[in-house]
């Protein structure tokens, strides 16, 4: 099995994703789709693309759901989806070849196709659903963070930032490294209540979901109290849980 890095590096990069601000317009799914495709896991396979049932790889996915029942308590909440590099990965501990990996020097949770036989077990350990077989390939796949756009120097420092973060028209999506408290993303964890996705798992995601302000109608506080603790976010989150948990 494989083993996790003895100590943690300088960063820790991960993604605050705001369910606020998020209008679940797919950008994010679609512009990592084209960057991914020729880049660090390309391709990204799809089957069926024009016809019924189509089927392939996709780092992101955007899910919609109705909370809060009728009346003046419902509201539209759309829920991005992707690799939260988790600081405790049993995909990574699962994988009997080693080709599921997690790097020191900044916490990304990576995969090494050549080493991959296919049989699924990380995408088993995995509680968020973020793995995906790659039906062509024979081989699993998954978000990388963008490893060959954050760190590609002929690119101007501003463009080096994944690509679901660069396309999001709401700035829904902030990428930054937690290990450092002034960071981006660490001001917004602290300041907007981020919270982890199924604390209860021990995973200890990297990257944090940024809860739902309260609306402007009657009841929709309600549906998303902001708690300080990490593992808080009230009954929405609860709910959340329980969707992902199926």
């Amino acid at each position: 099995m494989t083993s996790l890095p003895a100590a943690p590096g300088e960063k820790r990069l991960g993604l605050v994703i705001d369910l606020d601000t998020c209008v679940g317009c797919h950008a994010c799914a679609t512009n990592c789709k084209e960057w991914n495709t020729s880049g660090h896991s390309a391709p990204l396979t799809d089957i069926n693309a024009y016809q019924a049932e189509q089927r392939g790889v996709w780092f992101n996915r955007v899910f919609t759901y109705e909370a809060g029942g009728q009346g003046g308590e419902a509201r539209t909440v759309h829920f991005p989806k992707n690799c939260l590099h988790c600081e405790k990965p049993d995909c990574v501990t699962v994988c009997p070849t080693g080709a599921s990996y997690k790097r020191a020097e900044d916490g990304i949770v990576l995969i090494n196709h050549d080493l991959c036989i296919g049989c699924k077990l990380c995408s088993w350990a995995c509680p968020y659903g973020a793995r995906e077989f790659d039906e062509d390939e024979g081989v699993m796949k998954k978000c990388t963070l963008c490893i060959d756009k954050i760190y590609n120097e002929n690119l101007p420092e501003t463009d080096r930032t994944p690509a679901c973060v660069a396309t999001c028209p709401s700035k829904a999506r902030h990428f930054g490294d937690f290990a450092d408290p002034q960071s981006n993303v660490s001001q917004l964890t602290r300041e907007r209540g981020g919270f982890d996705l199924m604390p209860e798992t021990g995973y200890r995601p990297t990257s944090k979901y940024l809860p739902p302000r309260p609306g402007k109608r009657a009841g929709a506080a309600r549906l998303a109290p902001v708690e300080q603790s990490m593992g808080g976010g009230g009954k929405f989150l609860r709910w959340v849980d329980r969707v992902l948990s199926r």
